[in-house]
Protein backbone atom coordinates (compact mmCIF):
# COMPACT_ATOMS: atom_id res chain seq x y z
CA UNK A 1 0.00 0.00 0.00
CA UNK A 2 1.60 3.66 -1.03
CA UNK A 3 1.81 6.20 1.41
CA UNK A 4 -0.92 8.44 0.37
CA UNK A 5 -3.29 5.28 0.17
CA UNK A 6 -2.07 5.13 3.91
CA UNK A 7 -2.82 7.95 4.94
CA UNK A 8 -5.95 8.07 3.52
CA UNK A 9 -6.97 4.90 4.62
CA UNK A 10 -6.33 6.21 8.49
CA UNK A 11 -7.84 9.83 8.00
CA UNK A 12 -10.84 7.86 6.83
CA UNK A 13 -10.89 5.41 9.61
CA UNK A 14 -10.77 8.31 12.46
CA UNK A 15 -13.45 10.05 10.29
CA UNK A 16 -15.77 6.95 10.73
CA UNK A 17 -14.81 6.32 14.10
CA UNK A 18 -15.50 10.00 14.76
CA UNK A 19 -18.97 9.77 13.72
CA UNK A 20 -19.56 6.30 15.27
CA UNK A 21 -18.46 7.65 18.67
CA UNK A 22 -20.88 10.66 18.49
CA UNK A 23 -24.88 8.80 18.21
CA UNK A 24 -25.92 12.67 17.54
CA UNK A 25 -23.64 12.31 13.92
CA UNK A 26 -25.11 9.18 12.92
CA UNK A 27 -29.24 8.60 14.25
CA UNK A 28 -29.96 12.47 12.93
CA UNK A 29 -28.73 11.59 8.88
CA UNK A 30 -30.61 8.48 8.82
CA UNK A 31 -33.65 8.89 11.36
CA UNK A 32 -34.91 11.99 9.90
CA UNK A 33 -34.96 11.60 6.52
CA UNK A 34 -36.83 8.48 7.24
CA UNK A 35 -39.85 10.34 9.68
CA UNK A 36 -40.11 13.05 6.88
CA UNK A 37 -40.20 10.27 4.11
CA UNK A 38 -43.05 9.01 6.16
CA UNK A 39 -44.98 12.22 6.66
CA UNK A 40 -44.83 13.25 2.92
CA UNK A 41 -45.59 9.00 2.59
CA UNK A 42 -49.19 9.64 4.44
CA UNK A 43 -49.75 13.19 4.08
CA UNK A 44 -49.44 13.79 0.12
CA UNK A 45 -50.69 9.85 -1.05
CA UNK A 46 -53.42 11.70 -2.61
CA UNK A 47 -51.05 13.82 -5.09
CA UNK A 48 -50.71 10.26 -6.98
CA UNK A 49 -54.28 10.86 -8.02
CA UNK A 50 -53.56 14.05 -10.04
CA UNK A 51 -53.49 13.83 -14.06
CA UNK A 52 -49.94 13.22 -14.91
CA UNK A 53 -49.07 12.07 -11.64
CA UNK A 54 -45.53 9.35 -12.95
CA UNK A 55 -47.32 6.56 -10.18
CA UNK A 56 -49.12 5.36 -8.23
CA UNK A 57 -47.39 5.03 -4.86
CA UNK A 58 -46.02 8.02 -3.34
CA UNK A 59 -43.51 5.68 -1.90
CA UNK A 60 -41.79 5.11 -5.16
CA UNK A 61 -42.02 8.77 -5.66
CA UNK A 62 -40.37 10.17 -1.97
CA UNK A 63 -38.01 7.68 -1.63
CA UNK A 64 -35.68 9.87 -3.06
CA UNK A 65 -35.62 12.37 -0.73
CA UNK A 66 -34.23 10.86 2.18
CA UNK A 67 -31.08 9.87 0.24
CA UNK A 68 -30.77 13.72 -0.91
CA UNK A 69 -31.67 14.80 3.10
CA UNK A 70 -28.67 12.50 4.11
CA UNK A 71 -26.51 13.84 1.65
CA UNK A 72 -26.85 17.27 3.03
CA UNK A 73 -26.54 16.16 6.45
CA UNK A 74 -23.28 14.32 5.35
CA UNK A 75 -22.15 17.83 4.31
CA UNK A 76 -22.86 19.53 7.84
CA UNK A 77 -21.07 16.22 9.68
CA UNK A 78 -17.74 17.09 7.38
CA UNK A 79 -17.69 20.70 7.68
CA UNK A 80 -18.37 20.83 11.10
CA UNK A 81 -15.62 18.20 11.45
CA UNK A 82 -13.21 19.98 9.47
CA UNK A 83 -13.92 22.95 11.20
CA UNK A 84 -13.55 21.75 14.73
CA UNK A 85 -10.43 20.45 13.46
CA UNK A 86 -9.56 24.32 12.54
CA UNK A 87 -10.36 25.31 16.25
CA UNK A 88 -8.52 22.54 18.31
CA UNK A 89 -5.52 23.13 16.52
CA UNK A 90 -5.26 19.20 14.97
CA UNK A 91 -4.98 20.91 11.34
CA UNK A 92 -1.96 23.12 12.40
CA UNK A 93 -0.13 19.79 14.17
CA UNK A 94 -1.00 17.81 11.08
CA UNK A 95 0.58 20.46 9.13
CA UNK A 96 3.95 19.75 10.95
CA UNK A 97 3.74 15.96 10.05
CA UNK A 98 4.71 14.01 6.37
CA UNK A 99 0.99 13.63 6.19
CA UNK A 100 -0.07 14.74 2.69
CA UNK A 101 -2.99 17.21 2.37
CA UNK A 102 -4.42 15.34 -0.17
CA UNK A 103 -5.03 12.60 1.90
CA UNK A 104 -6.92 14.71 4.68
CA UNK A 105 -9.69 15.68 2.06
CA UNK A 106 -9.55 12.19 0.59
CA UNK A 107 -10.22 10.26 3.83
CA UNK A 108 -12.79 13.08 5.07
CA UNK A 109 -14.65 12.84 2.02
CA UNK A 110 -14.07 8.51 1.73
CA UNK A 111 -15.78 8.50 5.21
CA UNK A 112 -18.72 10.27 4.56
CA UNK A 113 -19.13 8.39 1.36
CA UNK A 114 -18.70 5.18 3.63
CA UNK A 115 -21.58 6.34 6.15
CA UNK A 116 -23.37 7.64 3.50
CA UNK A 117 -23.58 4.41 1.56
CA UNK A 118 -24.72 2.41 4.75
CA UNK A 119 -27.84 5.14 4.95
CA UNK A 120 -28.82 4.17 1.34
CA UNK A 121 -28.78 1.02 1.76
CA UNK A 122 -30.85 1.41 5.07
CA UNK A 123 -33.08 3.84 3.05
CA UNK A 124 -33.79 0.87 0.61
CA UNK A 125 -34.43 -1.56 2.62
CA UNK A 126 -37.32 0.45 4.29
CA UNK A 127 -38.61 1.39 1.37
CA UNK A 128 -38.76 -2.45 -0.05
CA UNK A 129 -40.30 -3.28 3.31
CA UNK A 130 -42.97 -0.94 2.84
CA UNK A 131 -43.66 -2.05 -0.57
CA UNK A 132 -41.13 0.09 -3.17
CA UNK A 133 -40.81 -1.28 -6.86
CA UNK A 134 -37.98 -0.85 -8.52
CA UNK A 135 -38.65 -0.18 -12.58
CA UNK A 136 -34.62 -0.53 -13.41
CA UNK A 137 -34.11 -3.97 -11.41
CA UNK A 138 -30.52 -5.12 -9.86
CA UNK A 139 -28.56 -2.57 -12.19
CA UNK A 140 -30.71 -0.13 -11.14
CA UNK A 141 -30.17 -0.44 -7.52
CA UNK A 142 -26.15 -0.09 -7.97
CA UNK A 143 -26.55 2.82 -10.42
CA UNK A 144 -28.61 4.49 -7.67
CA UNK A 145 -26.39 3.67 -5.25
CA UNK A 146 -23.34 4.71 -7.15
CA UNK A 147 -25.58 8.41 -7.79
CA UNK A 148 -26.38 8.55 -4.19
CA UNK A 149 -22.76 8.75 -3.17
CA UNK A 150 -21.84 11.36 -5.84
CA UNK A 151 -24.44 12.87 -4.83
CA UNK A 152 -22.96 12.94 -0.99
CA UNK A 153 -19.57 13.55 -2.20
CA UNK A 154 -20.78 16.66 -3.79
CA UNK A 155 -22.28 17.95 -0.64
CA UNK A 156 -19.81 16.80 1.62
CA UNK A 157 -17.05 19.33 -0.81
CA UNK A 158 -19.36 22.00 0.27
CA UNK A 159 -19.44 21.32 3.56
CA UNK A 160 -15.48 20.99 3.89
CA UNK A 161 -14.90 24.16 1.87
CA UNK A 162 -17.62 26.07 4.01
CA UNK A 163 -15.87 24.27 7.47
CA UNK A 164 -12.07 25.37 6.11
CA UNK A 165 -13.19 28.47 5.07
CA UNK A 166 -14.83 29.63 8.62
CA UNK A 167 -12.81 27.44 10.85
CA UNK A 168 -16.27 27.11 13.18
CA UNK A 169 -18.77 24.28 13.61
CA UNK A 170 -21.17 27.17 14.13
CA UNK A 171 -21.09 28.74 11.06
CA UNK A 172 -21.08 25.47 9.28
CA UNK A 173 -24.24 25.21 11.17
CA UNK A 174 -25.82 28.07 10.04
CA UNK A 175 -25.45 27.26 6.40
CA UNK A 176 -28.18 24.01 7.30
CA UNK A 177 -31.23 26.05 7.01
CA UNK A 178 -29.64 28.03 3.48
CA UNK A 179 -29.13 24.26 2.17
CA UNK A 180 -32.77 23.48 3.02
CA UNK A 181 -34.19 25.97 0.90
CA UNK A 182 -32.86 24.62 -2.02
CA UNK A 183 -34.09 21.36 -0.80
CA UNK A 184 -37.58 22.18 -0.24
CA UNK A 185 -37.77 24.52 -3.49
CA UNK A 186 -37.25 21.95 -5.91
CA UNK A 187 -39.26 19.39 -7.62
CA UNK A 188 -38.66 16.63 -4.17
CA UNK A 189 -42.88 16.81 -3.52
CA UNK A 190 -44.41 17.25 -6.86
CA UNK A 191 -42.66 16.87 -10.94
CA UNK A 192 -41.50 20.23 -11.96
CA UNK A 193 -44.29 19.88 -15.12
CA UNK A 194 -47.53 19.91 -12.29
CA UNK A 195 -46.59 22.68 -10.10
CA UNK A 196 -49.06 25.00 -10.53
CA UNK A 197 -47.51 28.24 -9.29
CA UNK A 198 -45.04 29.51 -12.03
CA UNK A 199 -42.54 31.11 -9.68
CA UNK A 200 -41.71 27.45 -8.26
CA UNK A 201 -41.75 25.74 -10.90
CA UNK A 202 -39.26 28.13 -12.67
CA UNK A 203 -37.19 27.97 -9.37
CA UNK A 204 -37.00 24.38 -9.12
CA UNK A 205 -36.32 24.14 -13.19
CA UNK A 206 -33.07 26.34 -12.18
CA UNK A 207 -32.56 24.46 -8.47
CA UNK A 208 -29.88 21.66 -9.74
CA UNK A 209 -31.10 20.06 -6.53
CA UNK A 210 -34.46 19.13 -8.57
CA UNK A 211 -32.31 17.27 -11.36
CA UNK A 212 -30.71 14.90 -8.44
CA UNK A 213 -34.30 14.03 -7.33
CA UNK A 214 -34.93 13.20 -11.04
CA UNK A 215 -31.98 11.08 -11.91
CA UNK A 216 -32.14 8.96 -8.59
CA UNK A 217 -36.40 8.93 -8.88
CA UNK A 218 -35.86 7.86 -13.12
CA UNK A 219 -34.01 4.38 -11.92
CA UNK A 220 -37.28 3.45 -9.59
CA UNK A 221 -40.45 4.75 -11.48
CA UNK A 222 -39.35 4.69 -14.71
CA UNK A 223 -36.58 2.53 -15.89
CA UNK A 224 -33.83 3.93 -17.73
CA UNK A 225 -33.97 7.02 -18.78
CA UNK A 226 -30.77 8.25 -20.24
CA UNK A 227 -31.61 12.11 -19.98
CA UNK A 228 -32.74 12.20 -16.36
CA UNK A 229 -29.45 10.06 -15.77
CA UNK A 230 -27.40 12.15 -17.47
CA UNK A 231 -28.36 15.61 -15.90
CA UNK A 232 -28.60 13.84 -12.44
CA UNK A 233 -25.04 12.05 -12.62
CA UNK A 234 -23.65 15.63 -14.64
CA UNK A 235 -24.96 18.25 -11.64
CA UNK A 236 -23.54 15.74 -9.08
CA UNK A 237 -20.35 15.59 -10.64
CA UNK A 238 -20.32 19.81 -11.51
CA UNK A 239 -20.88 20.17 -8.02
CA UNK A 240 -18.30 17.77 -6.28
CA UNK A 241 -15.95 19.26 -8.72
CA UNK A 242 -16.81 22.44 -7.55
CA UNK A 243 -16.99 21.48 -3.51
CA UNK A 244 -13.36 19.05 -3.77
CA UNK A 245 -11.55 22.18 -5.85
CA UNK A 246 -13.22 25.45 -3.27
CA UNK A 247 -12.11 22.48 -0.09
CA UNK A 248 -8.34 21.92 -1.25
CA UNK A 249 -8.00 25.28 -2.33
CA UNK A 250 -9.38 26.50 1.42
CA UNK A 251 -7.11 23.34 2.69
CA UNK A 252 -4.06 24.49 0.81
CA UNK A 253 -4.84 28.83 2.23
CA UNK A 254 -5.50 27.50 5.73
CA UNK A 255 -2.15 25.84 5.80
CA UNK A 256 -0.18 28.27 4.36
CA UNK A 257 -1.38 31.17 6.11
CA UNK A 258 -0.95 29.56 9.69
Amino acid sequence: MNELALQTYEMARRSVVKVLRQPALVIPPILFPLIMMGINVSGLDAATEIPGFPTDSYLDFAIAFPMIQGALFASINAGSSVARDVETGFLNRLALTPMQRAAMLLGLFTGEMLIAFVSTLIYLAVGFAAGLHFASGFAGVLVLLALSLLIALAFAGLGAFIGLRTGSPEAVQGVFPLLFVFLFLSSGSLPRDLIEHDWFRIVATWNPVSYLFEGLRSLIIFGWQARELALGFGFAAAIAVLGVFGATTALRTRVAVR
